[in-house]
């Protein structure tokens, strides 16, 4: 089945590349008086936007400055609903623009030689191969398509540190945060609602995702595959997921976690969470944090600073281990772009000094001032600036910066995240196995959301793992212990 639908995507590309022929000839001879129209598709950056149109605008007066680049920007606008679904039908239909922000469905790209392979860009680059961290390094060597030079995307949990002083169990739980020093700070928190505290203690944006950074590596769950013996086993088969999902059905039942946590959305979770419905939420560490710091002091005022927990401890602990098959996110430059060198030339230029310079600290005058004695970076970049490209860990400015990148929280999640870095051993499921993969991820969810909710009893998940082994468990199991090193 994968395969004829892969078969009918090549032959529709083909088609509507056909179809788009003339309209790609009549750009590149609105192209030959110099100036390279490169297209651009970004997540929420289309021309619609208009701090994207401006970022884009004085980029192309920055190239032309810096580099001697004349180019003009055309943003892609995206329809409303998921974005990896809406640019997949974008580029089904043989719209493929020359630089691609991707956030899942790469892969199918890759297999139809959509993307180009950046390894030869990065060897020859001036600025991006002096600022690759080493998972950066690890992901690419694995898969060559996606860029996104960005630091650990482990996710902390935050809770308003007011909220964290007030609590009798939070100061055991900050020096020893077991899980069962979890579990009592939660329940303070909710037995303290009719004093103004949450009434919930925790929630996340759909999926237990959130949580098992928070909760995961104290259950023993380190990697995704677990040594069980001389043997690998998957984690999610394990009787360590056994007992995790048990504790989560114990927070559910217990109204420690939310009950709406499966329909919350990134928007409505962070709005419980500023509201003070929530007294936990979950976002990756440094600018995320960053942005939740300025918002819920905007919101309910100086003192509602946030604070970073920590990582539950027991047989491991730290915020979940770094997939380092591929990134789960980042920019591509299409295969068929008649402007490959230019647009790497580009993303080469926001890693050097000047560029970085221009994407890190937002528009002057708006996001932050230059006086005689350095840069000062304004509530208004706390609260809504992002990097559209790099954020490598070093960034230096001509001026000093006299307040920091980072406010203090978010520069305590960033530490945290890199104490606590480990690397998983996941790895890329074969094509011939990706189909069998995926239903048996969908029989996970669906069972561990039932025990979580109490629709079945913690001891189905027997009968989960014998379903899971049948549905294709045995045949990944066997290809993990032959493939992982």
């Amino acid at each position: 089945m994968k395969k004829l639908a892969l078969f009918m995507f090549t032959l529709l590309l083909i088609l509507s590349m056909a179809a788009c022929s003339d309209k790609t000839a009549k750009e590149n001879e609105h192209d030959s008086g110099g100036t390279k129209t490169i297209r651009v598709v970004y997540k929420d950056e289309g021309p619609s936007n208009p701090v994207a149109k401006t970022y884009y605008a004085n980029l192309e007066k920055a190239l032309k400055k810096d580099e001697k680049l004349d180019v003009k920007f055309e943003l892609v606008e995206m329809p409303q609903g998921t974005y990896s679904e809406k640019l997949n039908l974008l580029l089904l239909s043989g719209d493929i623009p020359d630089l691609i922000y991707f956030q899942g469905g790469d892969q199918q790209m890759v297999e139809q030689q959509l993307l180009e392979d950046l390894t030869p860009y990065i060897e020859k680059s001036t600025y991006i191969k002096e600022i690759l961290g080493t998972h950066n390094l690890e992901r690419m060597k694995n898969y060559p398509y996606l860029l996104w030079i960005k630091p650990l995307d482990s996710k902390t949990p935050v809770i308003r540190k007011d909220w964290l002083e007030q609590t009798a169990s939070s100061k055991e739980l900050m020096e020893n945060p077991t899980v069962d020093n979890y579990y009592t700070f939660f329940k303070e928190l909710v037995a303290q609602s009719s004093e103004g505290k949450p009434k919930y203690a925790i929630t996340t944006a759909g999926d237990i995702g959130e949580l098992d950074y928070l909760f995961e590596m104290a259950f023993g769950i380190n990697q995704t595959w677990l040594k069980n013996g001389t043997e690998y086993e998957y984690s999610k088969v394990s009787t360590k997921e056994k007992e995790k999902l048990a504790f989560y059905n114990k927070l559910y039942k217990e109204g420690l976690l939310d009950p709406q946590y499966l329909t919350k959305q990134w928007d409505t979770k962070e709005k419980a969470f500023y509201d003070g419905e929530t007294a936990v939420i979950v976002g990756t560490n440094g600018k995320v944090v960053d942005i939740y710091n300025g918002k819920m002091k905007q919101v309910n005022g100086d003192n509602a600073e946030v604070s970073v927990l920590p990582p539950a401890k027991g047989e491991f602990q730290g915020y979940a281990p770094t997939d380092i098959t591929k990134e789960s996110r980042g920019l591509a430059i299409s295969s068929q772009s008649k402007n490959k060198d230019t647009v790497f030339k580009i993303l080469d230029y926001l890693a050097s000094p000047k560029g970085q310079m221009f994407d890190r600290i937002g528009f002057e005058g708006e996001h932050y001032q230059v006086t005689d004695s350095g840069i000062e970076l304004n509530e208004k970049y706390y609260n809504e600036w992002y990097a559209r490209y790099w954020e490598p860990e070093e960034f230096t400015t001509e001026k000093p910066l006299k307040t920091p990148l980072l406010s203090e929280p978010a520069e305590k999640s960033r530490e945290l995240a890199n104490e606590f870095y480990s690397e998983d051993n996941l790895f890329l499921i074969p094509e011939e196995l990706v189909s069998k993969w995926d239903a048996m991820e969908n029989l996970y969810k669906e069972y561990a959301t039932d025990i979580i909710t109490g629709k079945q009893p913690i001891g189905n998940f027997d009968k989960f793992v014998s379903e899971w082994k049948k549905a294709g468990g045995d045949e990944v199991t066997e290809y993990a212990n032959k493939n992982i090193k």
